[in-house]
């Protein structure tokens, strides 16, 4: 099922699109390493076919791309029309052909026996109110021996930066306190053993989830809430509703609770992410 323009999550990824997509070298600098051990998972090769689910504006996209060469192809999918628009600038601008793009909710791609060597999905699985039908989906579209990588959030308690932050946008904007756990939340995946069961349920074998640290790493918590404001698209669309003045005032409360995590040299906010690796079975 492809989104129509009046879905209310393909609409609320288009107006974080271009925030997202302006800061590709603050995101990439802080996935770097994280993304490397989830496109190593994959075990993808020269001539591979990849698909690339809730892939953004593509910037682990051209990773794959690069690493498949050009005899390998590439389909970045995402729910967002204009995200996808981005992507396809981004492979161009890299002079990258083995890249297409198609709009598509990552719970329902349509792609079953497509034959993928691999399905990638970086910090996307989460957002998806129903991850088992994602799972299932990408079951589907791999050819028998092929191989699943993701990265999700892992546990509140060790992502402590997001957890105030959610908790300072709802106290804003009057709503009660959200389980951290909620589907199609930033971490609804980290609950010890969910990914294992989905994963189990939806048909895979070898699997493996490890916790992976990933700190973001700026000049001051400032600079955080400045990316935050305009590519967290969870945060706003909770405040979207509240005037400007009252935004603001949030993400300044937000700013302020977040400087406990200030360094000598700068900026550190913890964040841990969960790398899952499976197979479907031949």
């Amino acid at each position: 099922m492809k989104p129509t323009d009046t879905s209310p999550q393909a609409d609320a990824w288009d107006k974080a699109a271009q925030g997202w997509n302006s800061h590709a070298a603050l995101i990439r600098t802080w996935l770097k390493d994280v993304t490397v051990e989830m496109l190593d998972a994959t075990r993808i090769t020269l001539g591979s076919h990849v698909l690339d689910l809730a892939a953004g504006a593509g910037d682990q996209t051209l990773d794959i791309a690069r690493r498949v060469g050009p005899s390998g192809r590439v389909l970045a999918t995402d729910i967002s029309p204009r995200i996808l628009c981005l992507a396809r600038e981004n492979a161009l601008a890299a002079g990258l052909k083995n890249i297409e793009t198609s709009v598509a909710d990552a719970q329902a791609t349509g792609l079953r026996d497509a034959n993928f060597d691999a399905v990638v999905c970086r910090l996307g699985l989460m957002f998806c109110t129903v991850p088992l039908d994602a799972l299932t989906g990408a079951y589907a579209a791999l050819k028998p021996g092929g191989r699943l990588s993701a990265l999700v959030f892992s546990q509140p308690q060790n992502n402590p930066c997001l957890v105030a932050m959610m908790l300072t946008a709802c106290r804003h904007a009057g709503l009660p306190p959200r389980s951290p756990f909620q589907p199609g939340t930033l971490m609804s995946l980290g609950q010890p053993g969910l990914l294992e069961s989905l994963l189990h349920t939806a048909g895979f074998v070898e699997i493996e989830v490890r916790a992976l640290s990933a700190p973001f790493s700026l000049p001051s918590s400032q600079h955080y809430i400045d990316f935050v404001r305009t590519s967290a698209s969870p945060l706003m669309e909770l405040l979207a509703p509240l005037p400007h003045s009252d935004q603001m005032n949030a993400w300044s409360d937000m700013e302020k609770q977040l400087q406990v995590f200030n360094t000598p040299v700068g900026w550190e906010g913890p964040n841990e992410l969960l790398l899952c690796e499976a197979t479907r079975s031949k």
